[in-house]
């Protein structure tokens, strides 16, 4: 399946509580299990504004569809082309 990275602006990410981090990820979990094997969520990074969330996913549509049902902006969707890390030098 497609990866993508998604950017959510949301205003004070960084300063959620345990709390708040646990009741949104609750709530996506929620809707990922309504749309199914589709959609998978693997991990996210939050900033002071943003939000930024790696995701598996069919197409954007899904992503789209997700982020709309959990209450949670999807601000950009960017397809990963290539992932590259330190391995690569060896």
């Amino acid at each position: 399946m497609p990866k993508f990275v998604i950017e959510r602006e949301i205003p004070g990410a960084g300063n959620m509580t345990e709390g708040e981090l646990r009741q949104t990820a609750m709530r996506s979990l929620e809707v990922l299990k309504q749309l199914g094997p589709q959609i998978q969520w693997l991990h996210s990074y939050f900033t002071d504004n943003k939000v930024y969330c790696v995701y598996l996913a069919a197409d954007e549509t899904i992503i789209l569809e997700h982020a709309r049902r959990a209450g949670i902006p999807a601000n950009r969707i960017s397809a990963v082309r290539h992932l590259l890390d330190a391995t690569a030098a060896e």
